[in-house]
Parts: C-alpha cells; sequence; structure tokens
C-alpha cells in the first residue's frame, strides 16, 4: 500500500541513511521530494534544506553503539516532525533518553503480531532486529503506541509534543497484508501540522 497523499503535496523530506530500504524510499516518494542524505550528516545541515520531515531509516547494528546519530537526532527534536524505523526507531527513543537491550532472540520474519494500542487491532508485521527499546526507559512524554504479542517488546512509540514517532517493525514491507501503511500517512500528518 503506498500512502494516500499526492507527491504533488509539496512536502520536503530527508531521509537519513542508516541502511535504508528502497521500499522505505517509494512510500516516502509518495510523500513528497525526498532527499536522503549519510548517517553521519550533521543536524544543522538537515534543518538548513527546510525539511517538512526526516525519516530515520533502518539499518543493521547495535544503537547503544551510535552516539553520534543519537546526538544529531537530539538537535532534531522539536525542530521538524521525525519517524524512526527499525534502527531509526531505537536511535529516536535513545534520543529521547531511553535505553536498549539485546534480545535473546531477535525479531525476524514476516510473520509477527503487534497490537495497535489505540484500536486493539493486531498487524502482522516484518521485523529484522536484535535489540529492542527497554520500556520502563521511555519518559512519561512517550506514549507507546504498539506491543510484540509474542514477548511484550515495545514496537512503536508517539511524543506529540515533539511530532516524533518511531515504529520497530517495518511498515513498508509487503509479504502481504499491507496493515502498516497508515502510518507513513500519520508521518504526512505530522508534517502537515507544522506546515
Amino acid at each position: 500500500m503506498v500512502p494516500s497523499a499526492a507527491p504533488d503535496a509539496g512536502r520536503r523530506l530527508v531521509a537519513y541513511d542508516y541502511g535504508i530500504k528502497r521500499t522505505i524510499l517509494r512510500q516516502l516518494s509518495a510523500l513528497g521530494e525526498v532527499t536522503v542524505v549519510p548517517a553521519g550528516t550533521p543536524a544543522a545541515e538537515v534543518l538548513a534544506r527546510r525539511p517538512d520531515g526526516v525519516l530515520l531509516s533502518n539499518g543493521p547494528g547495535d544503537p547503544a553503539a551510535l552516539g553520534p546519530l543519537v546526538v544529531q537526532v537530539r538537535e532534531l527534536l522539536g525542530e521538524v516532525p521525525l519517524f524512526g524505523i527499525c534502527l531509526g526507531h531505537q536511535v529516536l527513543a535513545a534520543a529521547l533518553g531511553a535505553t536498549t537491550c539485546k534480545l535473546p532472540f531477535g525479531h525476524h520474519g514476516g510473520n509477527h503480531p503487534v497490537r495497535r494500542l489505540a484500536t486493539g487491532q493486531v498487524e502482522i508485521t516484518t521485523q529484522n532486529h536484535n535489540y529492542a527499546v527497554v520500556e520502563g526507559s521511555l519518559g512519561p512524554e512517550v506514549e507507546i503506541t504498539h506491543v510484540n504479542l509474542n514477548d511484550g517488546v515495545v514496537e512503536g512509540f508517539r511524543v506529540p509534543s515533539l511530532r516524533a514517532l518511531g515504529i520497530q517493525y517495518h511498515p513498508e514491507a509487503g509479504p502481504g497484508p499491507h496493515d502498516a501503511g497508515y502510518l507513513f500517512d500519520e508521518f504526512a500528518a505530522l508534517m502537515d501540522r507544522g506546515r
């Protein structure tokens, strides 16, 4: 499912490339003009582009070892809408002061049930990660939006006051149902509120 927004919506997006997937870029392209920047791009350079939103992409590795990326994201918080996917979700959580942990068994594959807390709906998701955000480390301003039904891991959160949202799984994946395509529409709505 491609987001419902038109590509000519006039939005400018910047996507940090932590290992970004083409399917994410395809979804973002439906929301507006996308510029991909390397993972080490300073926040000031990203803000100088005057984006309507910034995506923190998926990628490999231990988020606890990515201190410089966390600092960049911390500088973006409150300045521009942020959407973190997978590793981007973990980096965003770290920028908010949360910690991550290595899972005893990573989440891999295309059949992980996740509950969307706002509706109670269960989404069947695609996942590929070995680390997770520690629930108790999220501050009171962070609203948990999704949880993994297999092990209770935080799968999504948002911070309305900062126009930020993170999702652990891959909403851009298309192994079957496109249950999570609405997340790109939520990101578009965050961007449009700030325009």
